[in-house]
């Protein structure tokens, strides 16, 4: 089995520091030709593929056509990092309150081709392609995900939904 080259050799695994997702994202979304013979558009649904899996990270491709997007959503505990590769993505994002419900910051963020979103493990957001060209990204997870919770819009709050497991509807 040969060991994928963002992996540290098994000898310094244990010993070495939570990996640095936003140096990953970057590397990884510099590697086209790891990436490019994956890109897919599926008009009904968000197409991604697995870059890497590791015991401490993995890494996805996804890409959007226009008008594609997610819902509300949550990492489960995952923090992380994607690149935007091509076309243009926009991410709207809420703050976390210790009592009561997130609330929607007002203004959307634009990521055009090349820029980067690094977030912790108690970040939310909705991302959608509202340009009119396909959009490409390049994202990393760490720990690997295992489920996302979902929210729904009320107003300036969300409420949470529901909970969807890795790979299933996202």
């Amino acid at each position: 089995m040969t060991r994928h080259p963002l992996s540290p050799s098994p000898s310094t695994r244990k010993n070495r520091p939570r990996r640095n997702l936003v140096e990953i994202a970057t590397r990884l979304s510099g590697q086209r030709e790891l990436w490019e013979p994956l890109v897919r558009y599926d008009p009904i649904s968000r197409y991604y593929a697995r870059l890497a899996k590791e015991p401490d990270f993995e890494a996805w491709l996804l890409t959007w056509v226009p008008g594609q997007g997610t819902e509300w959503h949550d990492h489960g505990g995952s923090a992380g990092a994607f690149v935007v590769v091509r076309g243009e993505l926009t991410e709207r994002s809420a703050t976390v309150a210790q009592d009561g419900p997130p609330s929607v910051v007002d203004e959307p963020r634009v990521l055009s081709d090349g820029s980067l979103r690094a977030f912790g493990t108690k970040h939310i957001h909705r991302v959608t392609n509202n340009g009119l060209e396909p959009a490409v990204s390049v994202h990393v997870y760490a720990p690997a995900l295992v489920e996302m919770t979902s929210y729904a819009e009320d107003g300036p709050r969300l409420w949470q939904t529901g909970s969807q497991l890795i790979g299933v509807n996202w």
